[in-house]
């Protein structure tokens, strides 16, 4: 195995950050010409490939919303496609480095946008590349200042909690996602969450064989059972009355439910558990808990014993 020049590498990975995967590409070839069999090298070149045609696909696009947006998704893409084979901190931080700091330059020239949603996505999405650079307290406030925008949005709600967690506040970071995962677990893009407390909770909860729409919608039942979404809040009066009714509308849904029968009960199971949380906070009647933990029984058997174990 050849020993490559330290000193040119530093210089394409430098490329690599600017945002510039052409020249650093070329950079990377000559050194590995000169040690062929450098894993690390061969990982290097192979990055910046593939960057090479998306920042060329990007350039092609006028629209600077649009040319972020591509960034973001093939970072997403990316990241399944490097999963293949032996990963690289060094090139893989200066590839991120080099994509998220471009697609963040394009977000921050639009964040006077006047349409409330869309300086929302705008705001979130300059979260999402600050919280992928590592800019974790920058990213909790713009992904405040877009769930003020566009409250109750169980992405951004799931991006800040992500964001709070890799910035050491787990408590806050349970109260927020178990709130994401409420209020719609498909509109959760699992693939650009990082920390450890959701990424061993998604791991786990898949490892009970459920994959796709099904993942998300277990997912916060088993953060109640693995004691991951365990800091609650007390609902309003106004919200539980509307839970009750969410409770009794799945309810109804479950009977003609064909198919969609898979996605229907882990989200009515975790409704149970807000409603019953709600009514051991407000010293409700036994008789309701009971009732819904026999509900829970008559779903699922495993997950009652789990819960009541």
């Amino acid at each position: 195995m050849g020993i490559p020049s330290e000193t040119e590498l530093t210089a394409a990975f430098n490329l690599l950050k600017e945002g510039n995967p052409r020249k650093a590409k070329a950079v990377l070839e000559e050194v590995l010409s000169g040690a062929l069999e450098n894993e690390e090298i061969l990982f290097a070149v192979k990055c910046a490939g593939y960057w090479t045609d998306v920042f060329r696909k990007a350039e092609a696009v006028a629209d600077a919303y649009e040319r972020a947006e591509l960034l973001l998704s093939e970072w997403k893409n990316f990241s399944a496609y490097i999963r293949q084979g032996r990963i690289f901190e060094r090139a893989l931080f200066a590839v991120k480095t080099g994509v998220c700091t471009t697609a963040l330059e394009l977000y921050r020239g639009m964040l006077n946008e006047k349409n409330k949603m869309l300086k929302a996505e705008v705001l979130s999405k300059a979260g999402l590349c600050n919280k992928l650079l590592g800019n974790y307290e920058t990213g909790i406030a713009l992904f405040q200042e877009a769930n003020t925008l566009n409250p109750q949005s169980a992405d951004i709600l799931a991006e800040l909690a992500d964001c709070y967690a890799l910035s050491g506040e787990e408590k806050t970071a349970k109260v927020l996602f178990r709130e994401a995962f409420f209020v719609e677990p498909q509109k959760v893009d699992n693939s650009f969450l990082e920390s450890e407390l959701f990424c061993r909770l998604a791991e786990r909860t898949a490892e009970q064989g459920y994959s796709g729409g099904a993942l998300q919608e277990w997912i916060p039942v088993y953060g109640v059972l693995y004691g991951v979404f365990n800091i609650k809040r007390e609902l309003r009066a106004l919200e539980a009355g509307k839970l009750k009714q969410a409770v009794f509308s799945l309810e109804n849904e479950l009977k003609e439910a064909g198919d969609e029968a898979d996605l229907i009960v882990p989200r009515l199971i975790n409704r149970y558990f807000w409603l019953i949380d709600h009514y051991i906070t407000t010293n409700g009647e036994r008789k309701r808990i009971n009732e819904l933990l026999l509900k829970i029984k008559l779903l699922d058997g495993s997950i009652y014993d789990m819960y009541t174990v």
